[in-house]
């Protein structure tokens, strides 16, 4: 098979080396890739925005799967292209990808699908925005209706942020037109998690679980980012909980969204907060998660294209996943100053030195030079990925190799996978 990934950063870094290890697979193409991509795949000069090229070059080269890993153009229709052409895709529909793309859209599905959230009011003028946030009480949380790389969602503990969250987002236009509309909702306590789902539109096969760390600064204090890093499996989603956010709200939306005639196929992704009554959705996102990619496909067993092969085709039924024992966690190595600006260029030093058989480093923002110098080339750098047989163990290794790679103003966090550590977590 030949195989086009569309995207370029430690996500897709991660597909392509998943699909790399499929007997299935004689060629990886990847557009447009980034420093680590390229010893895996062949780099295309072609924007993941370009979906008339991407379907172009993958009738012209007879690429046999295509796989989107960012959303942006998913929400513009490259599915639906593909499939028109007659090109085998993985990815939903720009219908099914609104889910994303919009979270008015599927706040209003939420409620329609009886799926448990919390309570929220959209707005399409600030000043009455403002106004209901003078009568509401604190903490709340402002989001952007549309695609925000991640930073669209602004928790707000006094009303002066959110009088700031809603001017950042709908006057000055932080956002663009995801800006127009926002959502007022409820700040729901617990502790987060994430679970994605393999979905062909009837069967729903859950991965197994892992938890993000949004905020860029430890404790999870600061602004919200793109993601720090991750572990899997997160033991707040016990059996009982991961069985109830099966059945209580991932299958409800995909059976929900087929009621109305729109066919999910893809990735589905479930943020998540559980507190002592269960899980409740924070979003839901149409594609992998980026960082949570990096801790749950070093631990899938599976075939991925056979597994992508099922979804496209309508027989997800007949594929059990299988996980790994082992533990995984993955540390962002973010630049200085992300997610506010940042830059680039920088060279990154002791890549060769990370010798653990255990450790994978996943490039993300990073460049090959033509004098073979890797550099650092956006916000999130590397993603470093180690497994062992425990959470505990997993974050001693991880950060270990973290520590032998340098670049000028690299920042990570310190203590992605600790929650996992605390006792009283793993009554599983």
């Amino acid at each position: 098979m030949r195989v086009l990934v569309i995207g370029s950063g430690g996500r897709e870094h991660t597909l392509v080396w998943k699909i790399a290890q499929s007997p299935l697979v004689e060629r990886i193409f990847c557009a447009p890739g980034n420093g680590g991509i390229q010893e895996l795949a062949e780099c295309l000069n072609i924007s993941p925005s370009d979906i008339a090229a991407l379907a172009g070059f993958a009738e012209k080269e007879k690429i046999d799967l295509t796989v989107v890993g960012p959303e942006p153009p998913l929400a513009e229709g490259i599915t639906d292209e593909f499939i028109r052409r007659g090109l085998r895709i993985f990815g939903p529909t720009r219908a099914a990808a609104q889910i994303e793309a919009s979270k008015v859209f599927a706040k209003g599905a939420m409620v329609k699908y009886g799926i448990p959230t919390a309570d929220f009011i959209v707005f399409d003028d600030a000043q009455r925005a403002l106004r209901h946030i003078r009568r509401r009480p604190t903490p709340m949380v402002v989001k952007a209706d549309g695609l925000a790389a991640g930073k669209g969602v602004i928790v707000c503990r006094a009303r002066d942020d959110a009088d700031e969250a809603v001017r950042r987002i709908m006057v000055e236009k932080e956002f663009g037109a995801s800006g127009d509309k926002v959502i007022i909702e409820d700040c729901l306590v617990g502790e987060e998690a994430s679970l994605l789902a393999f979905t062909d539109g009837e069967t729903v096969l859950p991965m197994d679980s892992a938890q993000d760390h949004k905020p860029v600064f430890d404790n999870d204090e600061g602004p919200n980012t793109g993601g720090m890093g991750a572990y899997s499996p997160a033991p707040v989603v016990t059996p009982e909980v991961y069985r109830r956010i099966n059945n209580e709200i991932l299958t409800p939306m995909i059976r929900g969204l087929a009621a109305e005639g729109i066919e999910y196929k893809g990735v589905l992704y479930a943020g998540l907060m559980i507190d002592d009554d269960g899980p409740k959705i924070l979003e839901f996102n149409a594609r992998f998660g980026d960082p949570e990619t990096q801790a749950l496909l070093p631990r899938l067993e599976n075939d991925l294209v056979e597994v992508m092969d099922a979804v496209i085709d309508g027989r997800l039924s007949e594929i059990e996943l299988k996980w790994s024992t082992k533990a995984a966690v993955c540390v962002v190595m973010a630049s200085g100053g992300y997610p506010g600006p940042y830059e680039k260029g920088k060279t990154i030093s002791g890549l060769d030195s990370v010798d653990d058989n255990s450790v994978v480093v996943f490039h993300a923002g990073t460049k090959r030079l033509d004098d073979g110098r890797i550099v650092t080339d956006g916000g999130r750098v590397l993603g470093v990925t180690g497994l062992s047989d425990t959470i505990g163990q997993a974050i001693e290794r991880t950060y270990a190799a973290a520590e032998k790679i340098h670049f000028d103003g690299a920042h990570y966090r310190k203590d992605i996978g600790a929650k996992a550590l605390r006792p009283e977590k793993w009554n599983r």
